[in-house]
């Protein structure tokens, strides 16, 4: 099981964001913690991201902040996404937060967007994809789909429970806490467990 942060040093991580954008703000205090153990980040949006201003933020704001965390411009067109696989850039792909709708493209195969189009590519070279899932039908229809992903080769997940049961029971979110241990356990070929926690905690 590698140190916490050493394995990270000189990896290149791609990291996308979809449209969960209640969850945005607590992932950039994770998308800082990866580049200051050293990770090459490469960002990766969703139009949803790129596109769409809600309560929680712009895209002004979402776009200027990955500049600033890691210094370079965000990936928004799946054409720029697509040498991932060629090229074999990435060590590892991270989604987070990976909504209930990039959830279901991937376990279908549907690459029409940058992020589902960039594990897409990276998938290809047999290396890891981390899911970091927050979605409202994680036990409803998405279930399905859900669990085609869980028995997906070198697709690993982020820790992740019903932030809401009484409110919402069919509503998952992954513990952000545990973002960068999974990230570590993947780059090893291994699930980080325990797979579900609890409660986790949404906003």
């Amino acid at each position: 099981m590698g140190v916490w942060g050493l394995t990270l040093t000189g990896k290149t991580i791609g990291f996308g964001l979809t449209g969960s954008h209640c969850t945005l703000s607590r992932v950039f205090v994770l998308l800082e913690e990866l580049v200051r153990l050293g990770a090459d980040v490469v960002p990766v949006v969703s139009e949803a991201v790129a596109t769409t201003a809600t309560r929680f933020g712009t895209p002004d704001d979402w776009l200027g902040e990955l500049r600033r965390v890691t210094g370079k411009e965000p990936l928004r067109s799946i054409s720029e996404v697509e040498p991932f696989g060629p090229e074999k850039r990435l060590d590892v792909m991270v989604v987070a937060p990976c909504t209930g709708n990039t959830l279901a493209k991937l376990a279908n195969g549907i690459t029409d967007t940058p992020v589902t189009m960039a594990c897409k590519a990276h998938l290809r070279n047999q290396r890891p994809v981390v899911l970091s899932i927050s979605t409202n039908d994680g036990l409803g229809m998405n279930a399905r789909n859900l669990g085609v992903l869980l028995n997906t080769r070198h697709v690993y997940f982020v820790p992740f429970g019903q932030d809401n049961p009484e409110v919402k029971p069919n509503s998952l979110d992954s513990d952000l806490g545990q973002l960068v241990p999974a990230v570590e356990a993947a780059l090893e070929g291994r699930q980080v467990q325990p797979l579900l926690v609890q409660r986790a905690e949404r906003h």
